[in-house]
């Protein structure tokens, strides 16, 4: 194959990639934002459903305990009736992962929550629970899963592209791939640590929606930073911002909107956390 045909293949799968990627935007429902996705909230759903039962097993399969599981279903269902994020098409199903050693949480399109026993072993209160549960509503909210389809599947178009065009090298084209691959991946990277400070801020409000005290998503962070200082740095902040930077950033939020103090009628929750989760 000439040098000629090689590069005119190269740019039509870069510009079909381009084209697909760009091509295709949608006004965010709640946020109101202009996103480049590719996937419908309804193609969204199908995907979660399908990984679910993956992603569980992955992490030991669902907790075996039908009064905790109620409890997750009912904190998780009071925030996301009580704010905005009931105003998206998603169904949410919120799910404990048998998991006593990974300190993670996460969320997969269309609404399905996951949080592991090693997390929810070191909280202490109701509202620390909801602060995870509103961020991990942000991710489906904010339809980061989508979108990081939508950039990866650019991604691989321009992998492709360089390939094809660089196949006439020594090595085939694959450290040129690579070196592509490489640049996406950090791409992607920095994409995601942008959604999860949007992910803290989606929470931060479900949380409030829902009256439940904003300090447990500080005390979150706390134990995020507590677990990174232990030695073994938590699966959570493998692609998330440090816990101490988030911190910070959700306390100049809280001040911000109140000024004048937290209102009294804003539950922790402690006494409900208690009863379902420590006692048992």
């Amino acid at each position: 194959m000439s040098v000629l045909i090689r590069l005119i293949l190269g740019l039509i799968f870069a510009i079909g990639g381009l084209f697909s990627y760009y091509g295709n935007t949608s006004q965010n429902p709640v946020t109101g934002e202009n996103q480049r996705v590719q996937l419908t909230p309804r193609q969204e759903i199908v995907l979660g459903l399908q990984s679910r039962q993956q992603m569980a097993a992955r992490h030991g399969g669902l907790f075996p305990d039908q009064g905790l599981q109620t409890y997750m279903d009912e904190v998780g269902q009071r925030i996301v009736q009580r704010s905005d994020a009931s105003k998206s098409p998603y169904t949410y199903e919120f799910h404990l992962l048998r998991d006593p050693k990974t300190v993670n949480a996460f969320a997969l399109p269309g609404g399905q929550v996951f949080i592991t026993a090693a997390l929810l072993g070191q909280m202490k209160s109701e509202a620390q629970l909801a602060a995870v549960f509103g961020h991990e509503i942000g991710h489906v909210v904010g339809r980061h899963g989508a979108e990081h389809l939508a950039k990866q599947q650019l991604g691989s178009a321009l992998v492709t592209a360089v390939g094809v065009a660089a196949s006439g090298g020594q090595d085939g084209g694959q450290g040129a791939a690579a070196i592509a691959q490489a640049t996406n991946q950090l791409v992607n990277l920095r994409y995601g640590r942008n959604d999860e400070s949007e992910s803290d801020r989606l929470g931060l409000k479900f949380m409030l929606d829902a009256g439940y005290d904003p300090r447990g998503i500080l005390e979150v962070m706390q134990i995020l930073a507590k677990s990174a200082g232990s030695g073994r740095q938590p699966e959570f902040l493998s692609s998330h911002p440090d816990p101490g930077n988030r911190l910070q950033a959700l306390k100049a939020a809280i001040q911000k909107q109140f000024p004048q103090g937290l209102p009294r009628d804003l539950e922790d929750g402690r006494d409900r956390f208690a009863q379902a989760v420590l006692r048992r």
